[in-house]
């Protein structure tokens, strides 16, 4: 290689110093001239320009950075080719997402879908379903106790069919199998504690719920003496949607009080009759009300028996 370097240098020599600026100057040699003439730098300056892949200094410091040369250049090619990898990736990754997306959400389908039935079941559905399972209960504004009984249909039902002299009133449990035991004379008993209309709730073990409106506090006869007015009625909810029987005119059997029977409503059968402990009873159709059998069989077995009594807010309109 050097000597490739030498004659070449010594080619170009000979020509620069056969040329006519050179033969004309041979006797005073301008300055630039003897630049030219000092030594082969400006020669291998202008032989590296034309093939800059050679090096002329011949020193190993400048091999090493001709051999750098080519890596800075590779460096700012694999950036380049860096940076387009990054924008195809978020390109790819922009068009890719949506479907990403689309398949998690029929996953979560998937996830959700009820084997049993076929129907899907989102989260907000699960969500509405557990709310109503432990939904509290309807909350009842005069209803000063918990009732076996009344619902919120019921209660409005009752609420519209009692007298204006106990509307706006409170009700207050005055008596409850649950809570006081079975027996009529303890009910007879609990019914003086409050006076004016009360309201016996009872059902059977088949779900029926029914009852009627008495007059506080009850008073047992010895003999079979009816009482009451024609604002006693009886209700029942075997026909699906609350039913009330008020009195028909035809005799004012309203209802009875012993020690041993309550009984509403007469002349044919009674419309309800409860026995002396409480845990049994009868019902069918009478002449005072007009009614049917309020509960599903005539004799019956009675789930719960509570009386409610009525009073207001305030002590002074008692």
């Amino acid at each position: 290689m050097h000597t490739l370097k030498d004659k070449v240098s010594e080619s170009l020599s000979r020509f620069f110093a056969d040329s006519p600026n050179s033969s004309s100057s041979s006797s005073s040699p301008s300055p630039q001239a003897r630049s030219y003439s000092k030594g082969a730098k400006p020669v291998s300056s202008y032989f590296s320009y034309i093939i800059p892949s050679v090096s002329f200094s011949g020193s190993g410091s400048n091999n090493r950075q001709h051999d750098l040369k080519p890596s800075h250049s590779d460096t700012d090619g694999y950036r380049n080719v860096n940076l387009e990898a990054e924008d195809k990736f978020l390109n790819d990754y922009d068009e890719c997402s949506p479907v990403f997306g689309k398949r998690a959400t029929v996953s979560n389908q998937e996830d959700n879908e009820d084997p049993a039935s076929g129907r899907s079941t989102s989260g907000s559905e699960m969500f509405e379903d557990a709310t109503d399972q432990h939904s509290p209960r309807k909350h009842l504004p005069y209803l000063m106790d918990e009732s076996v009984f009344i619902s919120a249909d019921l209660y409005e039902f009752l609420l519209s069919s009692l007298p204006n002299i106990v509307k706006g009133c409170q009700w207050v449990l005055l008596y409850s199998t649950l809570k006081h035991g079975i027996s009529l004379r303890t009910l007879i008993r609990k019914s003086a504690e409050l006076s004016g209309p009360c309201l016996l709730i009872v059902g059977d073990r088949q779900g029926a719920v029914f009852g009627g409106l008495l007059e506080c506090p009850l008073k047992p006869t010895a003999k079979r003496k009816y009482q009451g007015t024609n604002q006693t009625f009886v209700f029942t909810t075997i026909y699906g949607a609350p039913r009330l029987f008020r009195p028909t005119g035809s005799n004012r059997y309203y209802y009875l009080c012993l020690n041993d029977i309550l009984a509403l409503g007469g002349g044919g059968n009674f419309a309800l009759c409860l026995d002396g402990d409480l845990l049994n009873g009868t019902s069918g159709p009478c002449e005072t009300f007009g009614n049917l059998c309020l509960a599903h069989n005539q004799e019956f077995e009675l789930r719960n028996v509570e009386l409610w009594g009525f009073k207001h807010a305030s002590h002074y309109l008692t």
